[in-house]
């Protein structure tokens, strides 16, 4: 495999990592215009498959400008190289060029499918003659340009990057937006956007879009089995994993993180039990973490609510307390 072709494969499952992961912030405490229609979410929503069961977005240009962003960089500033190499194969500076993206999982029988749409300026030309040189195709599927790839089962250099033998593909949807996924996803959602059938018609999914807290710069929803399945979650929380339908993540990212993860269980005694198992873990999280001052910022970040059928975790981390345990982990490494 050519070097060259490294840098499309990886570079197209890094924007899809980029997404689902960024959509996801929330719940994991991470990082990465506000909502393009806030109430009932950005227009590429008509290009997501009905059976979505995760939908995220992220707004990149907002993440990527923040002083979050620019801590991290000056904490970690071999990130960029990476960066830097792929913007000279593709063209696209992630920074700069990418405004927004919505990133979906498809369930389908036997297998999941994954996508990603992006919003922002692309070289449609540079990218097809990318798509050439290592050994892909471009077709058109119901008036929509493709790039397809070869199939290929992992890219060592990336590690972790899978893709099942399945062949990547690229679409360019209309100006200024791309679809990035497997070859099966992408043709999902062009027949979406073409037929009308697409996953705002699912109102359930809708309603939790239309819920999704103003300002917040990521987020995702779903249905909480599908999460779930993608996340390490502690044993004493995947046991009530039968009970939770729903679930919905914001994150906010400027100086500082705030988010939440809100879950919605069957019925009020399964909302309860939860809530009770969660006390629980911060309770021991608390003992465990001791006099570690990284460890306690983190648990004291922490909040459960919730009534009724709800559960809710949120956080809220200000700058200050990165840029304390930024000075705590340089004066531990000397």
């Amino acid at each position: 495999m050519t070097k060259r072709t490294r840098y499309f494969l990886v570079g197209s499952a890094a924007v899809l990592v980029l997404g689902l992961c960024t959509g996801l912030v929330a719940y994991y405490g991470g990082a990465l215009p506000s909502l393009s229609a806030a109430r009932s979410g950005p227009t590429e929503l008509t290009y997501v498959p009905a059976n979505a069961s995760i939908v995220a977005y992220a707004n990149v240009r907002d993440v990527m400008t923040s002083q979050f962003r620019e801590r991290v960089r000056q904490m970690m500033p071999e990130q960029d190289r990476g960066r830097d190499d792929f913007q000279r194969e593709t063209g696209i500076d992630i920074e700069h060029d990418i405004d927004h993206v919505v990133a979906c999982v498809l369930a389908k029988e036997g297998e999941d499918g994954g996508l990603v749409v992006a919003r922002g300026r692309f070289n449609t030309a540079r990218l097809e003659i990318l798509g050439r040189e290592h050994g892909g195709q471009v077709e058109e599927y119901k008036g929509k340009r493709l790039v397809l790839t070869s199939r290929i089962d992992k890219v060592p250099e990336a590690g972790t990057v899978e893709l099942g033998g399945k062949r990547a593909a690229l679409a360019f949807m209309e100006q200024g937006l791309v679809a990035i996924g497997d070859e099966a996803s992408v043709k999902s959602a062009i027949d979406a956007a073409t037929s009308g059938q697409s996953v705002t018609g699912n109102d359930e999914m809708m309603k939790l879009v239309a819920e999704i807290e103003t300002g917040a710069n990521a987020w995702a929803v779903g249905r909480f089995d599908a999460l779930a399945g993608r996340a390490k979650l502690p044993a004493e929380v995947s046991s009530q994993i039968p009970a939770l339908k729903w679930f919905a993540a914001t994150g906010r990212i400027n100086g500082g993180i705030s988010g939440s993860l809100r879950a919605e269980a069957r019925d009020e005694p399964s909302a309860k039990n939860l809530r009770d198992v969660i006390t629980g873990l911060f309770a021991l999280a608390r003992l465990q973490g001791g006099s570690d001052p990284k460890m306690q910022a983190m648990i004291q970040a922490l909040q459960l609510t919730g009534t009724g059928t709800t559960v809710t975790v949120s956080f809220t981390v200000p700058a200050e307390v990165f840029e304390a345990l930024s000075k705590l982990g340089k004066k531990q490494g000397n």
